[in-house]
């Protein structure tokens, strides 16, 4: 099985300093046929203006993470957590029993591009947690890095859940692959440039779902970056 989803059929959010797309039903967006994959319950493709983000709100039960592409994120939490996460970093948070965080874009002249992630965790009332991770960008270009497992191999940000978050940078031309095992699935998400996949042309904002298919194969078509989530 191979099912597209189009960037152009995502949901959509405008409030002024935010513009938002939306992979799965996601605040006033609800489609039926789009609430969620496997454990994977959302990819909001933001875009922030200057000095505008979310000032402090809950998140409970939730594996929360933001991956920036241009710009910079400003992160304020309760457990004592204060940053900014730039392009190539991936911040992690376990909302657990609870937290209260906000997100700015720190910059009041450059706008702020990111992807925030949301899995349902394996299980509820966790204690919170943070993490923040950075990548050799040569470890990812043009093949698979994982970025994110349930037990934190190889340096990898902890995720609670039967996940294996994996991402790539990709230049015209490159070709590499990921063997899905029997029984799992994939998601696979644009986040910038262009790729086929299995022969299938995707662009940035598509994504596909993919099962029962041994071998996904990538070939670069655009530069640009891309995520895959396999998941039980």
């Amino acid at each position: 099985m191979f099912r597209i989803r189009k960037s152009a059929d995502r949901g959509e959010t405008h409030i002024g300093w935010l513009d938002s797309q939306h992979t799965f039903s996601f605040g006033d967006y609800f489609d039926p046929a789009h609430t969620h994959y496997r454990s994977l319950r959302v990819i909001n493709d933001d875009r922030i203006a200057p000095g505008g983000g979310f000032g402090a709100h809950p998140h409970r039960d939730m594996e929360i993470l933001t991956y920036v592409l241009s710009g910079g994120v400003a992160h304020r939490d309760n457990m004592g957590h204060e940053s900014v996460i730039r392009p190539g970093q991936w911040q992690k948070m376990s909302a657990g029993r609870g937290v209260v965080h906000s997100e700015y874009n720190a910059s009041d002249t450059d706008p702020l591009h990111l992807l925030q992630i949301w899995l349902v965790p394996d299980a509820k009332g966790l204690p919170p947690s943070y993490e923040e991770k950075e990548f050799p960008p040569a470890e990812s270009e043009g093949k698979w890095r994982v970025v994110g497992t349930k037990d934190g191999r190889d340096g990898t940000i902890v995720i609670h859940q039967d996940a294996v978050l994996s991402a790539a940078r990709v230049r015209p031309g490159d070709r590499f692959g990921y063997d899905l095992k029997p029984g799992r699935g994939a998601w696979l998400h644009v986040a910038t440039g262009a790729v086929t996949v299995n022969g299938v042309s995707l662009a940035a904002g598509d994504a596909a779902a993919i099962e029962g298919e041994p071998r996904i194969d990538v070939v670069g078509v655009q530069p640009g970056e891309v995520l895959l989530f396999d998941l039980a």
